[in-house]
């Protein structure tokens, strides 16, 4: 039976096209933690994870940390047991454990990225502008370029929040659909104020309002809310699935791999949203070309959406030595797309590096 010889860390500094802001910070470059693995065989696999400061208790530091710890108690184990020493802390650091785990079933050859036929997966893209000129400009742009679904940020006024709303839909006349995203900067109060006073044009969807630890006040803003919300960052496993259907309006939960602890583990929690009557949407605008290709192989079967894996987007240069395929906003694998890494890039983006080997 094969066993884990060597497993590879790394921290990469991605920079950014542009300035990336949210409500709780503003990225000029991502910095995703890259593992590789190879087993004795000379299986090989990768995958990374972003730790996004303010978005979660997990900190950069406790992850890598995480990892290297996790390195020690992996190698010379079979990849099954590997996993399975990972997830069983998994709750101390969701993103760092991700990583590790997701780099094994690359590794292992998941079906899940083994692309059998050539499918389109449309993207959203976000609004940036704040005035109504600019905001006009910017949405015939992105229409042009081929997408119809857009990201507004909201969050930090509930007056100026609406206002900014109602030209985004005066621009988009119907011809595209809005998901509102608050990242959980609105109190209790704000977020009914705001949700109860949308006019519902075009808007898919109002997601993560509050707190989300906070899940009675994010059902409040759900039962005054105009338009169905959607749960983010509450959403980790089946039993948070469950808890977010017993709230009424709650119509989307939007997993990311990077809290879900790997690609088996993913669609399965893709899959049981649906079973439970609420619509799955996947992806993580914090991603890196590597985590968004392993987040649109999972969404092939699993998510029939506009896709939020489009991080790959937004720094300057990619990690492939074949780009992920994107035209007329959306991704397009060709059958039997199997990315590899671009050695240089990788190691130009290097900012720290840990291996261990038997």
């Amino acid at each position: 039976m094969p066993t884990v010889r060597r497993i590879v860390l790394r921290r990469l500094s991605l920079p950014l096209i542009r300035p990336y802001r949210l409500s709780y910070r503003t990225f000029d470059e991502f910095e995703p933690y890259l593992v590789e693995v190879e087993d004795s065989d000379g299986r090989t696999g990768f995958a990374d994870a972003h730790i996004s400061p303010g978005s979660s208790s997990e900190t950069r530091e406790g992850g890598w940390t995480f990892c290297l710890r996790k390195m020690d108690e992996m190698i010379g184990r079979a990849p099954e047991e590997a996993k399975q020493i990972v997830l069983a802390d998994f709750a101390s650091s969701k993103v760092a454990a991700t990583a590790l785990v997701s780099a094994i079933e690359v590794m292992e050859g998941s079906d899940l990225i083994d692309v059998t036929e050539t499918r389109s997966q449309p993207l959203l893209t976000p609004i940036n502008g704040q005035e109504p000129q600019a905001i006009a400009a910017e949405i015939e742009d992105w229409l042009e370029q081929g997408f119809r679904t857009f990201k507004v940020k909201v969050g930090k006024d509930v007056e100026a929040d609406l206002a900014r709303i109602a030209a985004i839909q005066a621009a988009c006349r119907g011809r595209a659909s809005l998901r509102l995203d608050a990242n959980r900067a609105y109190s209790r109060e704000q977020g009914i104020a705001f949700a109860s006073r949308l006019d519902p044009e075009s808007i898919e969807l109002f997601e993560q309002p509050c707190a989300a630890e906070d899940w009675d006040a994010n059902a409040a803003v759900a039962t005054a809310s105009n338009v169905p919300l959607m749960l983010d960052e509450p959403i980790c496993t089946l039993a948070d699935i469950e808890r977010a259907a017993d709230i009424e309006r709650v119509g989307f939960c939007k997993l990311k791999l990077k809290r879900f602890g790997g690609l088996q583990r993913l669609a399965d929690g893709l899959n049981a949203v649906r079973a439970h009557g609420m619509e799955p949407v996947l992806g993580d605008g914090l991603g890196s070309e590597i985590h968004s290709w392993l987040e649109a192989c999972v969404a092939r079967d699993t998510v029939d959406n506009a896709g939020e894996f489009n991080g790959f987007l937004k720094p300057k240069s990619g990690l492939f030595e074949a780009p992920l395929p994107f035209e007329a906003g959306a991704i397009r694998m060709p059958a039997g797309y199997r990315p590899k890494l671009d050695a240089r890039a990788v190691e130009n983006a290097t900012t720290a590096i840990q291996e261990i080997a038997v």
